[in-house]
């Protein structure tokens, strides 16, 4: 079975699995804003502040005084959590009038339309009680300034500790373009003086199936189309950090928002871990993929390794990660897990053990070793597969599963369309978690690429697909990668869905990825078989339930 999916690179692959079980899936990473600002439907950058120096403008980031406010980031003596310490302090000058505060322009602009209820918070205090009482403005407002919906919260200067303030605006215009404003404001002659901090804020459009901290609909939309079977996640290289600090951490991306820190992620940005653990798996759910979850292995992407002797509390994470996915409540983990309202266990049948670690190959054949033996007696039901090039170090216990990474020109692709024909057949199988055609460059793959995928690109791709259908007996997995990027602002091209903050963007690849997935067979049907060093490529499958053969 062939399983055919996706990946977004700093977190999720989204693709398929098997042949006619293949599943067509994908590879999530916080690369090129797919988390924050693409999947995650979060409309406000920088919204609590999160792993910045305060006093520095670029912990305004996104942030914009309205009306002569003044505005900062502080490190707040009595912070909102202690996941988030910083606060954004702002002071209604004395002698205005008018409209006084702040803006947010969210992720390249906030789409807003006309009957669409927006859903938003905020936490604030006054850092000393004054007898100040009124209402904040909350709207929604368009690049000329003009309103597009707004509504009221009431505001109290005896609020000396930290309040959450719920509020619902529903515009009743939809403007011309994208570039448009979150805005809270005060009347600036009754406030005038006055200091109050803000943490935490919030806006979410309506949601995929309707999840609260949910999925962007015409995103994740897109992606249901595609028909995935399986979604691996969180990464990609920002599964590791760049030192053992940063490293992405399972129990710091669930539970209240507010108790989530944040990380400065592995492609330059910080990410807010909203969509965290709990929200993949929820995604993982609505749209029956398999989960392919990797578990940090002991090695960081700076060049640190742990060293063996060392092992113990991480493989420990490890283990409470994985209990929090499948755990029974009597765990720790697992009773975690039933406290955020899903007492039964997630399904999870494969593990991945770190992320490409033919980086630190040389480390990785004891932290193989350590992690594999320990996580396979705690979950012996489990796939676990490794990372590194395939029998290169050679690992003990050998694993029973690889996940190969390749990025290359086309015509590579088109003449490496037999690679899995001459593998041995030992009862290793092969997930291909990262491929793409990504340049016509071959001395230069990686600097000259694609900015987006391109017929000539996505025909290199479907001739090496067709090898992967034609192996299924080994290939139980394969995903494009990276799976979504935004077109404003990446680091990484081509993708195989782009996007703004208000429109998806479908690519020849995407169609390619779509065909496969939706015409799997059950069966792979012999046939003659193209020529190695031909121009012409097809796979034969039957597909019993509908009494189909689908030619590709």
């Amino acid at each position: 079975m062939l399983r055919i999916g996706w990946a977004v690179f700093s977190g999720v692959v989204l693709g398929i699995l098997g042949l006619a079980d293949a599943q067509a899936s994908a590879t999530v990473s916080d690369i090129s804003s797919s988390g924050d600002g693409g999947l995650y439907a979060e409309l406000l950058q920088n919204r609590a502040f999160q792993q910045v120096t305060p006093g520095t403008s670029g912990a305004l980031n996104a942030w914009q005084a309205v009306n002569g406010a003044t505005i900062s980031v502080i490190r707040e003596s009595v912070p909102v959590s202690n996941a988030l310490p910083n606060a954004l302090h702002v002071v209604i000058p004395t002698g205005h009038s008018g409209a006084i505060g702040v803006a947010n322009i969210g992720y390249s602009g906030i789409k807003v339309t006309s009957g669409t209820t927006y859903t938003g918070s905020f936490f604030y205090r006054f850092p000393t009680s004054s007898s100040f009482r009124g209402t904040a403005t909350v709207s929604l407002q368009s690049s000329s300034g003009s309103t597009l919906g707004s509504t009221t919260v009431s505001i109290s200067g005896a609020q000396t500790s930290w309040a959450q303030v719920n509020f619902t605006v529903r515009p009743g215009s939809t403007p011309a373009n994208l570039n448009n404003r979150f805005v809270v404001t005060l009347d600036g002659a009754a406030a005038s003086g006055q200091t109050i901090n803000f943490a935490m804020f919030s806006l979410f459009p309506p949601t995929f199936k309707n999840h609260q901290n949910g999925l962007r609909q015409d995103i994740a939309s897109v992606l249901q189309e595609l028909g995935p079977s399986f979604w691996r996640f969180p990464g990609g290289n920002n599964l590791e950090g760049q030192t053992v600090a940063t490293r992405w951490q399972w129990n710091a991306t669930i539970g209240p928002l507010q108790n989530r820190p944040g990380r400065l992620g592995d492609w330059g940005y910080i990410n807010t871990d909203g969509l965290g653990l709990f929200e993949y798996l929820t995604w993982c759910e609505d749209l029956n993929m398999e989960p392919i979850m990797a578990v940090w292995a002991g090695f960081a992407l700076g060049g640190t390794s742990v060293a063996e002797n060392d092992l113990g509390p991480y493989i420990q994470q490890a283990v409470d990660q994985i209990n929090f996915v499948i755990g029974g409540t009597n765990t720790a983990p697992g009773a975690l897990r039933a406290s955020l309202g899903h007492s039964a266990p997630f399904k999870l049948n494969f593990v991945e053990i770190g992320n490409e670690d033919f980086f630190a190959s040389d480390t990785y054949t004891y932290r193989w070793t350590n992690f594999v033996n320990a996580l396979k007696a705690a979950f012996p039901q489990i796939h676990f597969i490794a990372t590194t090039d395939i029998g290169s170090p050679v690992l003990t216990p050998k694993p029973t599963e690889y996940d190969v990474h390749v990025y290359q020109t086309p015509t590579w692709f088109a003449q490496n369309s037999f690679f899995y024909d001459d593998i041995q057949r030992d009862g290793t199988k092969y997930f291909e978690g990262e491929y793409a055609a990504i340049s016509l460059n071959s001395s230069d793959v990686f600097g000259h690429r694609l900015l987006f995928p391109t017929m000539q690109s996505s025909a290199g791709e479907a001739a090496f697909m067709t090898g992967l259908e034609r192996n299924a007996d080994i290939v139980f997995a394969a995903s494009y990668a990276p799976l979504l990027g935004s077109v404003i602002s990446n680091q990484w091209t081509p993708n195989l869905v782009g996007f703004d903050a208000g429109n998806v963007y479908r690519s020849t690849s995407f169609y390619v990825q779509k065909l496969f997935s939706l015409n799997r067979g059950d069966e792979y049907l012999p046939s003659t078989l193209p020529s190695r060093t031909g121009t012409l490529h097809w796979s034969v499958v039957r597909k019993t339930s509908a009494n189909q053969i689908i030619i590709k």
